[in-house]
C-alpha cells in the first residue's frame, strides 16, 4: 500500500472514531444525557401544566389561597 492509500486510511479511521464519540456516546455518557433530557423535560411540563391551570382559573384561584 501507498504511503498516500495509507494515511487516507488513517484519516478515515480518525474521522469514524470522532462520529462514532458524538454519534454513539459510551454507556456513561448516554445515562447523563437522558438524565439530564429528562429532567429538562419533567420540568418544563410542570411549568408548563402550572401555566396553564392558571390560564384557566385565573388569579381567583391564588387569592382563594
Amino acid at each position: 500500500m501507498s504511503k498516500e492509500k495509507a494515511q487516507k486510511k488513517n484519516w478515515f479511521k480518525g474521522l469514524s472514531s470522532e462520529f462514532k464519540k458524538i454519534i454513539w456516546p459510551d454507556k456513561v455518557t448516554l445515562a447523563k444525557q437522558t438524565a439530564a433530557v429528562v429532567s429538562v423535560s419533567v420540568v418544563l411540563g410542570i411549568i408548563i401544566a402550572i401555566i396553564d391551570f392558571l390560564a384557566q382559573h385565573g388569579v381567583d384561584f391564588l387569592i382563594g389561597l
